[in-house]
């Protein structure tokens, strides 16, 4: 099917050394309490919670650390409220950027949030001032293996319920509208298929190039936004070389 993906080269993974695995286990950990507190500790009835778990497990959290995380949130363990706030604004060179935060103190994740654009060369804007230059998708990595046929994966990809789908070097790439995420990619576990990743993640409609000074000030803000406990995920439309990605 159709379409241009930068996926690849946007989304930063994490987690190569035990303080970054760390940093990764809290977040997920907060995304448990929200999902809990909204649907209840059961997952089996609680598909938001299976989404996390499913996405804890794919960053290689232990299963005691998630039995924690979701009998902390249900109150059997002492818990911690967190409110979901959204910032917008401008990275280096005019990038778009959204950062999504879960926090229990929205006084001092507003500071936080305002000081990395800042002092990254760029400004924390009004809700909308770039929300609209992104659409609201899911996306569900499949590792290419040996073996596997292009029109197989997406035959099974389109049956599981996807909107569209990429065939990258290394990867397939399975978008989905947000409501459908949750079908699309239970469907295609039943089926066998190894997820690298599952995420509602916001996609950009368009990308900007960046000259090598500003790649490097993009990469700085994007880790600064990384080491903050508050952030969640961070979006934005910088066009950044494949190289200077840790994938």
């Amino acid at each position: 099917m159709s379409g241009h993906s930068k996926w690849a080269t946007i989304k930063r993974q994490k987690g190569k050394t035990d303080a970054a695995r760390g940093k990764i286990f809290t977040k997920i950990g907060r995304e448990i309490a929200v999902a809990v507190k909204l649907g209840g500790p059961d997952p089996s009835s609680n598909a938001k919670l299976r989404d996390v778990i499913a996405k804890a497990k794919s960053n290689n959290m232990p299963n005691d650390n998630i039995t924690r995380s979701i009998k902390k949130a249900s109150g059997e363990l002492n818990t911690i409220n967190y409110e979901s706030i959204t910032y917008e604004g401008y990275g280096p060179n005019g990038m778009a950027v959204i950062v999504e935060t879960l926090t229990d103190n929205k006084n001092r994740t507003a500071g936080d949030v305002r000081h990395i654009f800042d002092k990254s060369g760029g400004s924390m804007g009004t809700n909308g001032c770039v929300s609209y230059l992104f659409s609201n998708k899911g996306v569900i990595i499949i590792e290419k293996a040996n073996g596997m046929d292009d029109d197989e994966v997406m035959m099974a990809a389109l049956d599981a319920g996807a909107e569209d789908f990429v065939v990258e070097e290394g990867s397939y790439e399975v978008y989905t509208d947000p409501t459908s995420f949750s079908t699309v990619r239970e469907n295609l576990e039943k089926v066998g298929y190894n997820l690298a990743s599952a995420e509602v993640s916001m996609i950009p409609s368009n990308y900007i190039t960046l000259d090598e000074e500003g790649t490097k000030k993009v990469l700085r803000m994007l880790d600064w936004f990384d080491e903050n406990d508050d952030v969640q995920n961070v979006y934005h439309n910088a066009d950044l070389p494949e190289e200077e990605v840790d994938e």
